[in-house]
């Protein structure tokens, strides 16, 4: 069983900083593309940042230039840093990756079970 666990949510005030950090564990073949999806109270999930496995970086343009993702293939871990926060950047955040489990005979799609993350002073 593949499992996707995500950490560092919480309340910043505006222009502040935080790290999402989530870690997919289990039986693990290989890890292609991983990103980050945001969904703020009545909004759709909206796509904000993806990472290959060779480390080439996407972002929306609502977050780039403040928010970096980055992987550690070896400990099988997405990170997001945001800098800059604004109160239009609260939202539930989730990452989500393609794995190919050990065994499987292709790449599924997981998500994480989603962390709130509230900008307000």
């Amino acid at each position: 069983q593949v499992q996707l666990v995500e950490s560092g949510g919480g309340l910043v005030q505006p222009g502040g900083s935080l790290r999402l950090s989530c870690a997919a564990s289990g039986r693990i073949f290989r890890i292609n593309d991983m990103g980050w999806y945001r969904q703020a109270p009545g909004n759709q999930r909206e796509l904000i940042a993806t990472i290959t496995r060779g480390h080439s970086t996407n972002y929306a343009d609502s977050v780039k230039d403040r928010f970096t993702i980055s992987r550690d293939n070896a400990k099988n871990t997405v990170y997001l840093q945001m800098n800059s926060l604004k109160p239009e950047d609260t939202a539930v955040y989730y990452c989500n990756t393609a794995i190919k489990p050990t065994g499987a005979i292709g790449f599924g799609n997981y998500w994480g079970q989603g962390t709130q993350i509230t900008v307000s002073s």
